[in-house]
């Protein structure tokens, strides 16, 4: 089995980007299967076809994107991703579009990979973790929804989901007091626990009182 995981360069203004830092960190084989990483940019429309470019170089069985999302304090897997982007900021080349993200695509797809259980492995080797229902409507979703789209239409035996990591606690030094942060080791602990659960077969059924952290 393989797995490809993606992580984004630094964007608005940073110098690094925590997904990528904890990504390019990951041992290179997990619970037995074979880990591929790659960095994706942070620019609408090149992002996606970065990844799907290194689904045909890579040929995994489970795809797992992650990003940044400043803020939170949790490591979240997104469950779904929205076909409509509304870029608050400009990306990395200036774009800022507003819109369908595929015309003729569904409104949302729900992410096939294992999120319940993936958050009970990274609570269980102590990272705090939670599952997301919202992935912005940024790049990170836009790849999450392109991920999806791509896999159900030309890739349908692979698995694919979107993991959320907080800032890096390097990069809050300047920041408020309070603003939530996490070791990029802790990112590494926790995404390696998600990718045993993703590879595993684990079951996922739905369960109340799950919730997001932002």
């Amino acid at each position: 089995m393989k797995v490809l995981v993606t992580g984004f360069e630094p964007f608005d203004g940073a110098t690094v980007n925590p997904a990528w830092e904890a990504v390019s960190r990951l041992p290179r084989q997990i619970a037995g299967a074979e880990v591929a990483v790659t960095q994706i940019p942070v620019v609408f429309g090149k992002d996606a076809a970065a990844v799907e470019a290194a689904i045909e170089a890579e040929r995994p069985d489970v795809v797992l994107c992650v990003g940044q999302a400043g803020g939170r304090s949790h490591i979240t897997p997104e469950f779904v991703g929205i076909n409509f982007a509304n870029a608050r900021i400009p990306d990395n080349e200036g774009n800022q579009p507003v819109g369908r993200l595929e015309e003729d695509g569904p409104d949302a797809y729900f992410a096939t990979l294992p999120v319940f259980a993936m958050v009970d492995a990274a609570r269980a080797a102590g990272v705090p973790a939670a599952v997301s229902y919202t992935a912005g409507t940024f790049c990170c979703n836009e790849v999450l929804y392109e991920l999806l789209h791509c896999l159900a239409t030309r890739h349908p035996g692979v698995r694919g989901g979107f993991v959320h990591v907080p800032f890096a606690t390097e990069q809050v030094t300047g920041m408020g007091e309070g603003t939530a942060s996490m070791s990029v080791e802790m990112m590494v602990a926790g995404l390696t626990a998600m990718i045993e659960a993703a590879v595993s077969g684990s079951d996922d059924g739905l369960r109340a009182g799950e919730g997001t952290e932002q």
